[in-house]
């Protein structure tokens, strides 16, 4: 099991090395919303600092998790660029009139 939020840690990563990749490529992509659907287990810390934590499920491990109550959640990203309001091109420098 992993972490929800290292898995979208690394789903940031392997966005961000398909942008970097695909620099000087004629065609590109414009990164729309990102769409999710993990298999979740909840687990809280006990104690004054107590978190919430989701670790994201195998497919394979889930009959072996029978004593934790798994969920279901989609999550929906909507990627910008830090500090604008642009969505990510995945490749390239913006020719004349392409958006």
């Amino acid at each position: 099991m992993i972490e929800l939020a290292e898995m979208i840690r690394d789903l940031r990563r392997e966005l961000t090395d398909a942008m970097e990749h695909g620099a000087g490529e004629r065609l590109r992509f414009e990164l729309g919303p990102v769409e999710i659907t993990a298999t979740v287990t909840v687990t809280r810390e006990a104690g004054a600092g107590a978190k919430v934590r989701f670790w994201v499920v195998e497919g394979d491990a889930q009959g072996r998790r029978g004593h934790e109550h798994t969920q279901q959640i989609s999550l929906t990203l909507q990627p910008r660029l830090a500090g604008t309001n642009a969505p990510p091109l995945i490749s390239g420098e913006q020719a004349h009139r392409e958006r």
